[in-house]
């Protein structure tokens, strides 16, 4: 027998270290060629560690929230032969990360000998001994019965008044859990008089790792270097919503359906080829402005996760449609979790929308180090003054931020200004010059 050890292996081009987000194994088990072992994170890519060799775990290297460096020692294991070192076979991406509590549960297994595994009920067995067992308790007990409950369950039912005889309990011998006592609640079964509504006392503690950490540490960047300006700006897109419908009714099999946000994309071009300067990424700490020629815009998505930025590149050399197909492309990649270090990285300016839920108004946070983020707030309906008549017109606000320090006030408003005109005339999107 000999001992294996599998190091943390390169995981990106430029990559020092990683953050382990999931252990799939704990001391003692038994894993084969291949056998997925940990989920790490680097930036907001997660990838799966695999087990190069078949064997027994007997150490792990990290707690959930880990910060490991490449090559450090991540996993042991007992193997048949002799012992080796080596880097684990070349990670994985996932598609999603592995719940919190989940991995939280993994990473804190205890670290005991191997044991052999214990036989298990089949299925099938399980099911007839509950359906048999005369100590199911699938209706309240008789008057001197004792029911079968934990210290905390009695104390939880007591506060709330309720007789414990009267819930039934799914445990062994029909022993009464916390979940039985919120079912009791639920159906709101009880002697006539007692309440059934009782405080709800419990902390949840969630470790904040992964991807969530990544954002927090990127908001709080944000908001702690950056001197927000917010400028809101109402948008007429009445006009502007008629061709779209128009070019959605008419368009070809193969391209894609438009949202508002290309268009907005083309406007943003067109405004910054006459202010380039909100084109920019800042390095506050070097005092230099990185001003930037292809414009690249980041679209903040919700994904199951969290939010990611995907970005489309090189705004400035795409057609309307084209801007479409990409946002659509990299909209799926990072809902499903399969897009890559390349597509979200690079901006150089965002836009942040909610769509339908988008509100009236919002402050969206810059996202660092770029100095301008354009929000898209929802299109409602409004009845609007002609100067004769109401008239109902679609309406959209546009919340956007600007970092103070090297945008002026003045320059965030001219170059909204410009947006609103071409989104208002959107025959002016396409006109050259």
């Amino acid at each position: 027998m000999g001992e294996y050890i599998i190091k943390l292996p390169d995981v990106g081009e430029g990559v020092a270290e990683a953050e382990l987000v999931e252990w799939n194994v704990k001391i003692g088990d038994l894993v084969r060629e291949d056998t997925v072992l940990a989920a790490v994170m680097t930036d907001k890519a997660t990838v799966e560690i695999p087990s190069p060799v078949d064997g027994e775990i007997i150490w792990l290297g990290g707690g959930i929230g880990q910060i490991l460096a490449i090559g450090s020692p991540l996993v042991r294991l007992k193997i048949e032969g002799e012992g080796h070192v080596v880097e684990a076979a070349p990670a994985k991406p996932v598609k999603a990360e592995a719940p919190a509590a989940e991995a939280e549960k993994k990473a804190h297994a205890p670290k005991a000998p191997a044991e052999k595994p214990k036989p298990t009920t089949p299925p099938a067995a399980q099911k007839t001994s509950l359906v048999t067992s005369p100590f199911s308790a699938n209706a309240p007990r008789d008057e001197g019965e004792k029911p079968l409950a934990s210290p905390a369950v009695r104390l939880r039912a007591k506060e709330a008044g309720v007789d414990l005889r009267q819930v039934s309990g799914t445990g062994p011998a029909g022993r009464i859990s916390h979940e039985d006592l919120e079912a009791f609640f639920a159906r709101g079964k009880q002697k006539p008089g007692i309440t059934a509504l009782a405080p709800d006392n419990s902390v949840k503690e969630i470790k904040v790792v992964g991807l969530r950490r990544k954002i927090a540490e990127k908001m709080a960047i944000a908001k702690s270097h950056i001197p927000h300006i917010t400028y809101v700006e109402e948008i007429d897109v009445s006009s502007l919503e008629e061709l779209r419908a128009t070019l959605n009714a008419n368009k070809r099999a193969e391209q894609s359906k438009l949202t508002i946000l290309p268009f907005l994309m083309r406007a943003m071009v067109r405004a910054i080829a006459d202010q380039p300067q909100l084109n920019a990424l800042y390095d506050d700490e070097a005092n230099v402005i990185h001003q930037h020629g292809g414009v690249h815009i980041g679209i903040a998505a919700q994904t199951p996760n969290g939010l990611v930025v995907p970005v489309v590149k090189h705004a400035e050399a795409r057609t309307l449609w084209d801007c479409a197909a990409e946002v659509n492309l990299l909209a799926d990649a990072a809902k499903t979790g399969t897009a890559t270090r390349e597509q979200l990285s690079g901006s150089t300016i965002t836009i942040t929308s909610l769509g339908s839920m988008g509100g009236v108004v919002t402050t969206p946070v810059i996202n660092y180090p770029e100095v301008a983020i354009i929000g898209v707030n929802k299109i409602m309906t409004r009845p609007m003054w002609d100067g004769t008549n109401f008239i109902p017109r679609k309406m959209m606000n546009l919340s956007s931020s600007f970092d103070h320090r090297v945008i002026d006030g003045w320059d965030a408003a001219v170059f909204i200004q410009r947006i609103k005109t071409l989104l208002e005339t959107p025959a002016l999107i396409f006109v050259e010059g």
